[in-house]
């Protein structure tokens, strides 16, 4: 029987899951690996959530929800941009999604058709490009100048060289960790205005701050499209739910669009979010130890030879050029892994032209893994 394999399909693999599965099959023959590879919490979900997750599946039958989420988390979502941002989003405009991935699916077919031309950052997160590609967009990687973000008159030189549809970028960032400044993002907001630019702003990353409060794009025009999830801050990735703030034009078109593509987010993760507002506590403990980490890796990475390629504003990631070791990022990765039980992400993932000369080290998990990581690096690169 043949097989028909589309075009579309044959995406460019994640290589952070590659490093991932070699990894972990090192730690089944029983070597320590100590992953800094791939970009999610190394702590559980805050114990309320699991409690309300618990109660979910012990009184309730977990079944298919409204599109668009059930009400409460939809009103805590709203309440949370009240008290968060001091900005008015009302329920009707959020959608609850299966993690940011599907809010990136739903955005990009909601707003874009085949051809049209989007702008995004580069470096930056694999799963834009390979998304869009998928759905025959016309991506412009838009390389930055060394602070890590896209800006406005990078924005504004794109266009003109051939008009463009959309641009999606995040703050703070993967893979640098860059966070765009208030200042920056109003005038980046306000050039995708005036040149008719329609906007997607990724905050999946929120809460995870180093330098400052965190800058919703809501609160600069309200027209924007901001995607975020409870994955990274609230220690959720496995739990696949996330949101969409919505333009009041784009609501029905989204819930239209969700219906038939994933009827509606988990039931049982959403009953489990509607608590994660209610544990900042327990969550900015999780992040005074990122803190604790990224301080660890400012001191240690310069003096290993690692050179950090944008400041370490936020999330939890460290992007470093590597060319003083290699030319090569994923053999280096490979060796590393092999060698010290260190597994890292090759830059190829977050930008195909220059990724061999760069890597990515998450420091989300525990401070352990992180002192452990610098001690291994530093003997293996002596020898």
């Amino acid at each position: 029987m043949p097989i028909s394999l589309s075009r579309r399909g044959a995406a460019e693999p994640f290589h952070a899951m590659d490093v991932l599965a070699a990894a972990n099959r090192l730690k089944t023959a029983g070597h320590p690996v100590v992953s800094l590879a791939v970009g999610q919490p190394g702590d559980p979900a805050p114990q309320r959530v699991r409690d309300a997750a618990r109660a979910a599946l012990d009184n309730g039958i977990i079944g298919y929800t409204d599109a668009m989420g059930v009400a409460p988390l939809r009103s805590a979502i709203s309440r949370h941009y009240g008290e968060k941002y001091g900005i008015d989003v009302p329920e009707t405009r959020i959608a609850v999604t299966t993690g940011s991935s599907a809010g990136f699916n739903l955005a990009f077919l909601a707003m874009f058709d085949a051809g049209d031309r989007v702008a995004t950052v580069l470096p930056g997160y694999p799963a834009y490009r390979n998304i869009m590609n998928a759905l025959g967009l016309d991506v412009v990687e838009i390389a930055h100048e060394g602070a890590g973000y896209l800006t406005a008159a990078q924005l504004e030189a794109a266009h003109r060289e051939k008009p463009l549809k959309g641009v999606l970028f995040a703050s703070p960032a993967n893979p640098t960790g860059a966070i765009i400044p208030e200042d920056e993002l109003r005038k980046l907001i306000a050039t995708a205005a005036e040149l008719g630019i329609s906007v997607i702003s990724d905050e999946i990353y929120h809460g995870l701050s180093y330098v400052g409060p965190d800058h919703t794009a809501l609160a600069i025009d309200s027209d924007v499209v901001v995607i975020n999830s409870f994955s990274k801050y609230y220690c959720m990735t496995g739990w696949r739910i996330g949101w969409m703030v919505l333009p009041e034009r784009l609501v029905r078109q989204v819930e239209c669009l969700q219906q038939s593509l994933y009827i509606s987010a988990p039931a049982l993760s959403q009953a489990a979010a509607i608590e994660a507002f209610s544990v900042t506590a327990e969550l900015e403990a999780v992040k005074a130890r990122y803190a604790e980490n990224r301080a660890a890796l400012m001191n240690a990475l310069p003096e290993l030879g690692f050179r950090i390629e944008a400041p370490l504003d936020g999330a939890f990631y460290a992007y470093c050029d590597i060319s003083r070791h290699s030319n090569d990022s994923m053999d280096f990765a490979r060796r590393m892994l092999n060698e010290c039980h260190v597994a890292i992400t090759p830059g190829r993932d977050f930008d195909p032209g220059e990724g061999n000369r760069t890597v990515r080290l998450s420091y989300a998990g525990s401070n352990d893994d992180i002192a452990q990581a610098i001690e291994r690096l530093r003997a293996w690169l002596k020898s």
